[in-house]
């Protein structure tokens, strides 16, 4: 067994399984207390909510409350494995709730025989929380889960493998195409793997401006375009006019590369085929696209990102799903629009261009960072992250009219 293999045992087994629990916000101590916590006191805030369910946000921890919800469909990149075996992940992501944006997460794993039995058990549950986060749910039904739910549920339903990849990814894209002097209306987009955050990946570009017929989508067959009779819904979405076929044929004078796929899958050859100063996101984890080292031999132009943090660029979905929900609880926000998922890219882009922190350069293990090449996202540990991204998701909520509120400092 593993040095490291042990230790992440030992992390989730020691001094107590798992890495989350339940703590009392309110004293009981007396039996004064526990008449106020339980009977006969409770009855009050009871009475008060069935009045009016908006006290419930009064009265309870539900504005405060997460839950994180998986069928272990997807999960990390271990494939199916069953619901139970996803609770570490779904527990991992209650303690990055906590420890970035000071949300409590409760994590729910669902066994069901149908999507609409998944669908039917979460929006029965769902108003018991202020938001719900959906993780390491496959495609295609992860698409049908989401839609169907923010139909259903009265608070935010954020699927983070979509959004919160696309989130971080068109943030890093933007400034990546700055930096290399290119725009993105005219850019030109290969994007392989075809999966919900390949998806998520190229609509929520397309929203910062990337035009829809210059983007290049692969799946396992190839080039996704007009003439194939086997795409789903969400592929033909981006369904190319084209008689190119190949990895190959696409990458010639490409600008972007966008890899959600698996290991290795862009040989050295095919990376030399795109146009000068090229921006290369290798997001398949834990093994990239193509590995730096191997890149910046072929390039010495490129941007490079992946989703490993002992690369510079890290594509980290840290960087927005506690910050997110933190600005859409504050508001009471019916929903995570377009609107609000723009105003986070435009948030982290803004901080990676200002001076960083020295306690961010100490815990990254760095003597500088900048704006540039090897800087073109912020690193997780960034303690302006919270503030800034909750605060412009907020703004957005109140200005797109999904807030319940006016203000996040509204009692």
């Amino acid at each position: 067994m593993s040095d490291f293999r042990q230790r992440a045992l030992d992390y989730h087994a020691k001094p107590t399984p798992g890495k989350i629990r339940v703590e009392l916000s309110t004293p009981a101590d007396s039996v004064d207390d526990l008449a106020l916590a339980y009977s006969p006191g409770v009855a009050e805030p009871v009475r008060e909510i069935a009045e009016d369910p908006d006290n419930a946000y009064k009265y309870t921890a539900k504005g405060n409350m997460v839950a994180v919800i998986s069928n272990g469909t997807a999960i990390l990149g271990l494939g199916n494995l069953g619901p139970l075996a996803s609770k570490p992940v779904m527990e991992g992501k209650a303690l990055l709730f906590k420890r970035f944006a000071g949300i409590d997460a409760i994590d729910i794993e669902v066994k069901h025989r149908t999507t609409e039995e998944f669908i039917n058990t979460v929006a029965n549950i769902a108003d018991t929380f202020g938001g719900i986060n959906l993780e390491d749910i496959k495609a295609p039904e992860c698409f049908e889960i989401e839609q169907e739910l923010i139909k259903r549920c009265k608070i935010p339903v954020f699927h983070d493998d979509q959004h919160g990849t696309a989130i971080v990814t068109a943030a890093g894209m933007l400034n990546a195409l700055e930096i290399q002097g290119k725009n993105i209306e005219n850019a030109k987009i290969v994007c392989l793997g075809a999966g919900a955050a390949a998806v998520a990946c190229m609509e929520l570009l397309i929203k910062c401006g990337a035009q829809r017929e210059r983007i290049y989508m692969l799946d396992r067959k190839g080039v996704i375009h007009t003439r194939r009779d086997d795409l789903t819904e969400h592929k033909s979405l981006f369904a190319n006019n084209t008689d190119k076929r190949t990895l190959e044929d696409v990458m010639r004078g490409a600008d972007i590369f966008v890899g959600v796929s698996g290991p290795d899958l862009l040989p050295p050859e095919t990376l030399a085929l795109m146009a000068d100063n090229p921006i290369v996101f290798a997001c398949s984890n834990p093994d990239p696209e193509i590995r730096p080292d191997l890149a910046h031999e072929v390039r010495d132009d490129l941007i490079m990102a992946t989703g490993r943090s002992d690369y510079p660029n890290q594509v980290n979905n840290v960087l927005c799903f506690p910050f997110i929900f933190r600005g859409a609880l504050d508001v009471r926000a019916s929903a995570i629009n377009d609107e609000m998922k723009v105003a986070a890219v435009e948030a982290i882009r803004a901080i990676t261009k200002e001076e960083v922190p020295p306690e961010v350069l100490a815990a990254s293990n760095s003597k500088s960072l900048s704006f540039g090449k090897d800087y073109i996202i912020p690193k997780p540990m960034d303690p302006r992250l919270c503030e800034r991204i909750a605060s412009a998701v907020s703004k957005a909520a109140i200005e797109s009219g999904v807030a319940g509120i006016s203000k996040p400092s509204e009692e």
